[in-house]
């Protein structure tokens, strides 16, 4: 079963040689903790981690996992102080399913980049999809609360994921009011699989397969229903028909 985690291509930049030039310097020195540590690496240390971290999220994108792990282990051994390598080892053991190792991979990178939004998600992410409904609803609440409203997407599937969370948690007023926030002329499926989830709420699921076929009719980009569609599936509404992960790797 394909889950939604979100993965960070390397955003580290080859920094030019520290010495000589004093806006460099000062520049460098308003940078996070983190990449200020990479910076002030020698150059063919950050070019042969930017090469392996390039390449582990390459093979990550290819669905080719294991050999993502392994260049993310040629990358920590130049560099062990990316949040973007933790991040991505976490997504990782997520599509093994090994989802302790992953979640201990996500703590790590939120402690080198805190409040990280990204990070902040697939850590809800986890909670969620492992039905710890309460440490889910409060990881969900906490990142819309922080994350612009501008950035629509993240927002509108934290907060579908949130309404699920009510559902369960018994929150079923709190869950149907924020349902209604958002009508059919949101740039996003929200309204229509909030309705959906609604239905099945009431074991109506005919009607809930109509919204989810309307979704389907308006929104024609798999890459923005499958979210919507395999969170309906992690949260035991729908069936997936993707299969779910492999066996455990040791890295």
């Amino acid at each position: 079963m394909r889950l939604f985690i979100f993965f960070i291509i390397a955003t580290f930049v080859v920094v030019p040689m520290l010495s000589g030039q004093g806006n460099t310097r000062t520049n460098v020195e308003k940078l996070p903790p983190y990449q200020r540590a990479f910076a002030n690496l020698p150059l063919n240390k950050r070019t042969d981690f930017i090469k392996h971290q390039r390449e582990a999220a390459r093979l990550y994108s290819e669905k080719r996992i294991i050999e993502s792990l392994e260049s993310l282990k040629l990358a920590e051994k130049v560099f062990d102080q990316s949040p973007d390598l933790h991040n991505l080892r976490g997504s990782c053991y997520v599509e093994f399913r090994a989802f302790d190792k992953a979640m201990t991979s996500y703590r790590k990178a939120l402690s080198i980049a805190e409040g990280n939004s990204l990070i902040m998600f697939n850590i809800a992410e986890v909670y969620f999809v492992t039905r710890q409904w309460q440490q889910a609803h409060d990881k969900f609440d906490a990142l819309i609360r922080q994350v612009p409203e501008e950035n629509v997407g993240l927002v509108r599937i934290s907060e579908f994921k949130l309404m699920l969370c009510k559902l369960k948690l018994g929150k079923k007023q709190d869950a149907e009011i924020l349902a209604m926030k958002y009508d059919y002329r949101d740039d996003t499926p929200f309204y229509y699989f909030a309705m959906a989830s609604l239905a099945f709420e009431k074991e109506e699921n005919t009607e809930a397969e109509r919204w989810i076929a309307r979704a389907g009719r308006i929104f024609r980009n798999p890459a923005i229903i499958d979210p919507w569609r395999d969170t309906l599936a992690e949260y035991g509404y729908i069936k997936s028909s993707l299969g779910g992960g492999g066996p455990t790797p040791d890295q």
